[in-house]
């Protein structure tokens, strides 16, 4: 017992401070501005230092060793485009046309924007350390299950709070006036699809600790639909109650919003997570497509109810904006002139002027590319940009083994599985991952996800190896017939 309260001393900091920064990253403005990513780096990087260790296995510190070599490029990268001397990037031109055409000698730099790389690092910083420590820290189930209770219950008190100021004050975020979407819902957000997307992934994860709920509290150990029903009518209403309006209060704030890409994610996400976790209950050759077609009703029902504005921007715009795709055409454009180390880490407003395209509003400064992997790529290079969709790859796979092969808390996989791919589509089309109080708790959701993805077995396997040698090396350390042993065993018989 005494051995546990110490591991629980030093781990409890660590998880703390976790605990806090996923709460806390969504409010202020979505933590967009660098004095707050600052802030986050601190506490996250505390929280590396007493992070727990003892509950790692070898699969984890296979995933360890995965971002490592993903943080050891990105290092390289920010090496190419801060240094005086690159080592292999070759320069931007713009530096030498400039130096012509002001006749006075510039450095070269590998980016368009000198040392720019260096204060863009902030938010690609925060987001490591937070899959870092959900996977450190979510090694142990019940502090993952803590960690998915803590986003859920922030992200239901954020949607309240999104949608109470809507009706009292739309034209304020917070103690700011706000200037954009003030006929939408974005919380503590400034833009609307962010704040769908952060919702929306709430809102899945109130659906799953529901489902877990309800499945719990169900005599039978596969569900007979006809008695569905009664079975429910059992459930006191008290215990089930509090979790539903959790639930509709981020459904609401979510629809309120009306973006189209984060509401139809968002509903996608909440239908196949359903599926996934009711699949050993539903018919085997019918039930998971009558799961799906019947999702897709509630999901087209609510949408009438709740979404007419989100319904009317689908049938006025369609999906996607056509100055969207003329964007992404354009940074395609800058992705081919710049392939290997691109134009340089948060360089892309600069970047982008030349190449943009003359169907595009005059109106307005792009400075996203509202598509995450094509400004990534333009930022920092193909090889890089295809390194990180590996690491998604793998940790997408991991999750769906997890979700597949796990019996026990599976609601952890399915809610990291979800949320990793309605964020990854949704940043297709925007810059979700790149808001930092998005991406900040959702990471940390996924290194959870990813250490519960091994089962318990798997994962303690080379724990009780290592605690195995160590007790030998102990008994081998005294002789077996030693004095000093033998004086022991006497006294104490």
């Amino acid at each position: 017992m005494s051995w546990f309260r110490i591991r629980w001393s030093w781990s409890l900091p660590a998880t703390f401070i976790l605990f806090f920064v996923a709460a806390g990253a969504p409010f202020p403005f979505g933590s967009t501005n660098d004095l707050s990513i600052a802030f986050w780096c601190l506490c996250l990087g505390i929280a590396v230092i007493f992070a727990p260790t003892r509950d790692l296995g070898r699969p984890h510190l296979w995933l360890l060793a995965g971002i490592g070599m993903i943080v050891a490029a990105y290092a390289f990268v920010l090496h190419e485009q801060l240094s005086d001397h690159p080592w292999i990037a070759p320069f931007q031109p713009i530096w030498k046309q400039a130096s012509d055409l002001l006749g006075v000698p510039i450095a070269p730099s590998a980016s368009i924007v000198k040392n720019e790389a260096f204060f863009a690092l902030g938010a690609p910083l925060a987001n490591i350390l937070a899959i870092v420590l959900g996977i450190t820290v979510g090694a142990d189930r019940m502090r993952a299950r803590r960690l998915l209770w803590v986003i859920a219950i922030s992200g239901a008190t954020y949607a309240l709070y999104g949608v109470a100021s809507f009706l009292i004050e739309p034209t304020m975020i917070l103690w700011r006036d706000k200037t954009a979407y003030l006929g939408s819902v974005t919380g503590t957000f400034i833009n609307r699809n962010t704040a769908a997307a952060y919702f929306g992934s709430c809102a899945v994860i109130w659906m799953l600790l529901i489902l877990e709920d309800v499945r719990r509290r169900l005599p039978e150990r596969h569900i007979e639909w006809r008695r569905v029903s009664l079975d429910l009518r059992s459930i006191p209403p008290k215990q089930i109650l509090p979790q539903l309006g959790c639930l509709l209060i981020c459904l609401m704030a979510m629809f309120m919003t009306t973006s189209r890409a984060g509401v139809g994610l968002s509903l996608l996400a909440m239908i196949v997570a359903l599926t996934l976790f009711l699949r050993k209950d539903l018919p085997p050759r019918t039930g998971i497509w009558i799961s799906l077609v019947s999702g897709a009703a509630v999901a087209l029902g609510l949408l009438q109810l709740l979404g007419g504005r989100v319904s009317s921007r689908f049938d006025s715009q369609g999906l996607v904006d056509e100055g969207r795709v003329e964007a992404w055409k354009s940074t395609l454009k800058i992705i081919a002139d710049n392939p290997w180390f691109g134009t340089g880490m948060g360089a892309f407003q600069w970047a982008f002027p030349p190449y943009r395209s003359p169907n595009i509003s005059i109106s307005g400064v792009w400075d996203a590319a509202h598509s995450t992997p094509l400004e990534l790529a333009s930022e920092v290079g193909i090889p890089m940009a295809l390194l990180v969709a590996l690491g998604w790859a793998i940790m997408l796979l991991v999750l769906a083994k997890g979700v597949f092969g796990r019996r026990r808390d599976v609601i952890i996989l399915l809610a990291a599985a979800a949320t990793a791919t309605l964020s990854l589509l949704h940043s297709c089309l925007d810059f979700t991952l790149q808001v930092p109080g998005y991406s900040i708790p959702f990471f940390a959701l996924f290194g959870a996800g990813l250490a519960q993805s091994f089962s318990s077995r798997e994962g303690r396997a080379s724990v009780d190896a290592g605690a195995t040698a160590r007790r030998s090396e102990g008994r081998s350390a005294t002789p077996p017939f030693s004095p000093a042993r033998g004086a022991g065993l006497h006294k104490s018989v």
